[in-house]
């Protein structure tokens, strides 16, 4: 049959009043999700239809049995897991990436959005104070953005010793020695494992996770044969930053390669106000950061960032027959990353920056520290409350006295469902952490968040007062019945 525009119409007026519908109610609707997975799955539990449906039907039914089950992630009262919402033009901008279907992987193929992310990269490295020499790559989040960067350095320490991973692989290979801090993030032990590096060797951090230069010393005099230092930008649970300019010279002093694992703490960069405490950082040879935590586009958009471009792309560059390549002979969009196919997820980054400016990025970025601030203060001044962390950034870690009862706390807080906050572990203690990711969380979200702590907290202590009725009650009756 052929393409009429008039097949699309009708499904996408629905799917936009759907998402109207949806947007409308984060403000005031809880943030928890009303149904379970189970119900979900029963709810989706159907067979495969003999024959076709309208598709506008299709989008209405989908909306409809999908809405229960829903978390508010948008929502400025969600705190967990380090997830942003979605500003208003990359939202805009990602229904055109998903309409246009562009594979952007060639820019002889798809020249229009290989310009995009070769402007939104541009712009990323002069926000960031990155070599703007740098090569940048748009990947699906943190973890593949790590795994890049640190791709780039297994290939290019073990070059440094005349070996060839490409050709020669890992099987007799020098052993390569990773170095981290001792509260390095799982997407960097996962990325490592992808690589086939192995686990890697911890160095003590202190007591915000931040890598001791003086024990990172050590550990470089220790290895031996070729160095990667993995160090971090953005703490999970306290925000800090690594010690990156003393970090850096020791590292390469010793010939190590330097990548920074920055999920969410690398955009404290774009800011002046970071600057003491991301001094060197830009003399790294790698960086990982997400573009749907802290920047607040739409779901996936990882990037990574890499000095040294021929270490990149002797890395992914794939070469075949069929890939039409540009005449300039500049790098195309797949040799930054591991995917051959993929959606044009910078475009929604360029969308970001364009409608922001610099000074609408800096602003985001210290609106979500400052939100965070207020969270801490508000909350430190409800009594049982204890706040573990120097909150530097956008990360905050609580207790609420014993491990059980910050569990019970947490909960409870799920329970309500007013916001979302994630229980967590840090420094052997169980914590509920708050990550201030969402552009729009204002002053009535941070009250509102404040108040559903003191609720949950009410209402464990209201638990424990009748449990312990409950035990005197039955005691009582013990005694009387003897």
């Amino acid at each position: 049959m052929p393409l009429s525009p008039d097949e699309y119409r009708a499904p996408l007026a629905r799917a936009a009043r759907h998402a109207d519908e949806w947007l409308e109610s984060l403000a005031g609707r809880p943030v928890k999700p009303r149904e379970g997975i189970e119900q979900l799955e029963a709810a989706f539990a159907r067979p495969l239809p003999e024959h076709p449906t309208d598709p506008a039907d299709v989008v209405d039914e989908l909306a409809r049995l999908a809405e229960p089950g829903l978390m508010a992630i948008g929502s400025g009262r969600f705190y967990g897991w380090v997830m942003g919402g979605t500003l208003p033009a990359a939202l805009a901008a990602d229904w055109l990436v998903s309409a246009w279907d562009q594979n952007n992987g060639l820019r002889f193929a798809t020249p229009a959005t290989a310009a995009i992310e070769e402007r939104a990269g541009a712009w990323l490295l002069e926000l960031l104070g990155l070599p703007e020499t740098s090569t940048v790559g748009f990947t699906t989040g943190g973890t593949t953005a790590n795994f890049v960067g640190l791709a780039a350095g297994r290939g290019a320490v073990l070059e440094a010793v005349g070996w060839n991973v490409n050709q020669g692989g890992l099987n007799g290979a020098p052993k390569v020695t990773v170095l981290v801090g001792a509260e390095v993030h799982s997407s960097v032990q996962l990325a490592l494992r992808y690589l086939g590096l192995g686990e890697p060797t911890a160095v003590a951090s202190d007591d915000q996770g931040r890598i001791r230069p003086d024990a990172l010393e050590a550990a470089l005099d220790a290895a031996d044969g070729p160095i990667i230092v993995a160090l971090q930008a953005g703490n999970l649970h306290s925000g800090a930053f690594d010690p990156m300019r003393e970090s850096i010279r020791l590292a390469h002093e010793h010939q190590a390669w330097v990548h920074v694992d920055g999920a969410f703490g690398l955009w404290a960069a774009a800011s002046p106000r970071w600057a003491d405490a991301l001094d060197g950082l830009a003399e790294a040879d790698s960086w990982a950061t997400d573009a749907h935590k802290t920047l607040n586009v739409p779901y996936d958009c990882g990037v990574a960032i890499v000095a040294r471009p021929g270490a990149l792309q002797s890395a992914f560059t794939a070469h075949t027959s069929y890939f039409i390549r540009d005449d300039a002979g500049i790098a195309d969009p797949m040799d930054k990353v591991p995917e051959l196919s993929r959606r044009a997820r910078a475009t929604p980054v360029w969308a970001a920056l364009r409608s922001l400016g610099r000074s609408g990025v800096i602003a985001l970025v210290e609106g979500l520290a400052a939100n965070a601030r207020a969270l801490a203060e508000g909350l430190s001044a409800v009594p049982g409350v204890e706040v573990l962390n120097d909150v530097v950034f956008t990360q905050i870690s609580l207790a609420f006295g014993s491990d059980e009862r910050t569990r019970a706390v947490t909960q409870a807080l799920i329970v309500d469902g007013t916001v979302w906050m994630s229980g967590s572990s840090w420094a052997g203690r169980a914590v509920l952490r708050v990550s201030v990711s969402n552009w729009s969380t204002d002053a009535a979200d941070v009250a509102a968040s404040v108040d559903a702590v003191a609720r949950a907290i009410a209402a464990v202590d209201a638990a424990d007062a009748a449990a312990d009725g409950a035990v005197a009650a039955s005691e009582a009756d013990t005694g009387a019945k003897s």
